[in-house]
């Protein structure tokens, strides 16, 4: 049963839930990104290396991210979601912003620990919170608006990022960012409270999960394996590309930090919105025939997006690049709608965010924590082969976790027919 807290009451809208927690998400991905844009001067600045960057960036964020969402969705699924939201959008500001404070490697892996340690409770809670708000039929759809702050927060921490430290230092990018993450804490809570729970009919029993009734649900969904291992292999990828991309249109096809925020920026935008959008609504869509559309969606856009990744990795030219780049971004993140909406709807509804964040441990400390590391550390690698080209051809060797990936969302096609839990 969720512990009622003071003051909780009714949520008069489900737009207002959403757009709120859009906002929040928004800042989540800008505190992530905005080190991808600066790694070039923080690395000039500091003399660290591309492997170090890659603990920065991956293991230093993800190591209890990851972890640490886990126990606090259930904390928000037996108290309140809302609060758990809020403090921890308090807690990862604050530390994004003495990320800005920084002297050397491990001062700035102390922060994205704390960064890591804030954003792990607000993940998880904001789909419960949506799942709690919207019916079955537009689910995938509130899901994917949720999964625009994506594209959103990483392109406004991209191009920000990336005209502050231009401008003035990339120290002041990590001040405003957190600083104003810490301003908006208060209107999120103000405005979002937890809806009240459904009450079971008299004389029925309320049907409740401890942390481990949801485990051993879980562990029992075939569909669960195939797509928390198929996100996390796609994710091993997609994160690596968002980290180091910006690096790569410096090293490789020579653009000023002002013009990579730019063209990264406008590609995660363009590209990252129409994806998200796309991938909900032929999610809600295509699921009205069969739940197998879940998985099947993802794995074709995984497909269809390598030989146009592997295109733009190896233009020559920027202009082509940025053209051959936006389709693959777009399909990319086609994914993002159907699964999450899927996972909500292995579970009863009391057990959403904790199986929500057992989803995204397993997505999370694979992708983030392994694919910006492999991708550093692979480039150091092939330097000596490469030269400043290295990096170009760590992205390229990648692209075969999105292979993997669209095998396993397939995978999940028949077990999700079998293993859905209907609502209504």
């Amino acid at each position: 049963m969720a512990v009622p807290f003071p003051g909780k009451a009714r949520i008069t809208s489900p737009n207002i839930a959403l757009a709120m927690l859009l906002l929040v998400y928004i800042f989540n991905f800008v505190d992530r990104q905005i080190l991808a844009i600066l790694a070039g001067p923080i690395q000039a600045d500091l003399g660290l290396s591309d492997t170090q960057m890659g603990l920065l960036g991956g293991v230093a964020f993800a190591l209890l991210y990851s972890t640490l969402a886990v126990p606090l969705a259930w904390v928000a699924d037996k108290t309140s979601r809302s609060w758990v939201i809020t403090i921890s959008l308090a807690v990862w500001s604050g530390f994004t912003a003495l990320t800005g404070l920084a002297q050397g490697f491990w001062s700035i892996f102390l922060t994205r620990l704390g960064v890591g340690i804030g954003e792990a409770g607000g993940v998880a809670p904001s789909y419960a919170v949506i799942s709690d708000h919207f019916p079955s039929s537009k689910r995938a759809r509130a899901l994917a608006i949720y999964s625009l702050g994506i594209p959103l927060g990483s392109a406004t921490g991209v191009i920000a990022g990336g005209y502050i430290a231009a401008t003035v230092d990339w120290r002041l990018a990590f001040f405003v960012v957190g600083l104003a993450g810490l301003a908006i804490a208060p209107l999120f809570k103000y405005f979002v409270r937890d809806k009240a729970r459904t009450p079971a009919p008299a004389g029925q029993p309320v049907a409740t999960y401890s942390f481990m009734g949801t485990v051993r649900l879980l562990a029992g969904k075939r569909a669960f394996w195939f797509l928390a291992f198929g996100a996390a292999s796609s994710s091993m990828l997609g994160y690596g590309i968002a980290f180091w991309l910006p690096s790569l249109l410096q090293r490789s096809f020579g653009l000023s930090l002002i013009d990579t925020s730019l063209f990264f920026g406008a590609i995660l935008l363009i590209g990252g919105v129409a994806g998200v959008l796309g991938g909900g609504m032929l999610g809600d869509w295509l699921g009205k025939k069969s739940k197998a559309a879940y998985g099947l969606v993802p794995a074709a856009a995984f497909l269809l997006a390598v030989p146009l990744f592997a295109a733009g990795i190896m233009s020559g030219s920027a202009t082509i690049a940025f053209i051959l780049f936006l389709i693959p971004q777009a399909l990319a993140y086609v994914w993002l709608g159907p699964v999450l909406s899927a996972i909500q709807h292995l579970v009863p509804a009391d057990a959403r965010a904790t199986a929500s964040a057992l989803f995204l441990l397993i997505n999370n400390l694979i992708g983030i924590g392994g694919g910006i590391f492999f991708l550093g550390a692979l480039s150091d690698r092939l330097a000596p082969i490469y030269g400043e080209d290295g990096l170009r051809y760590s992205m390229l060797y990648s692209l075969t976790f999105y292979g993997i990936a669209a095998l396993l969302m397939a995978l999940a096609a028949g077990p999700l027919r079998r293993e859905w839990i209907a609502e209504d």
